[in-house]
């Protein structure tokens, strides 16, 4: 069974960075394309970040670009999403999600929609204060 878990919210001011961070058990790692998505109160989840298998293709939303990075550690079961700059807007619960139905070379259409990710973590707060 394949276990998500999500770390590293919290509470930061405007301008301030946050490093969050997902383990992947009980499965190959290796094999995931990798996900953040967000959820804010009364809002629909969006995609955040994507990270191909071998890490070496990443998609970042418009509104992140510049100030967030995805990585990820095949060696260790991790993926890591930095954000920096925070704005109050980028208030949610974060989640990571993996997909071992994404083909290598798939494009943002596919790696930013939730419905191609058949697992997830349970989520993490992000609370950014103006």
């Amino acid at each position: 069974q394949v276990q998500l878990v999500e770390s590293g919210g919290g509470l930061v001011q405007a301008g301030g960075s946050l490093s969050l961070s997902c383990t992947v058990s009980g499965g190959k790692f290796s094999n995931y394309a990798m996900g953040w998505f967000r959820q804010a109160p009364g809002k629909e989840r969006e995609f955040v970040a994507a990270i191909s298998w071998t890490g070496g293709t990443t998609y970042l939303t418009d509104s992140v670009k510049g100030r967030f990075t995805v990585s990820r550690d095949n060696a260790k079961n991790m993926v890591h999403l930095r954000m920096n700059n925070l704005k109050p807007e980028d208030t949610a619960v974060y989640y990571c999600a993996a997909s071992s139905f994404l083909p290598y070379g798939s494009d943002y259409l596919k790696m930013s929609s939730p419905y191609e990710y058949e697992y997830w973590g349970q989520g993490t707060q992000v609370t950014v204060s103006s």
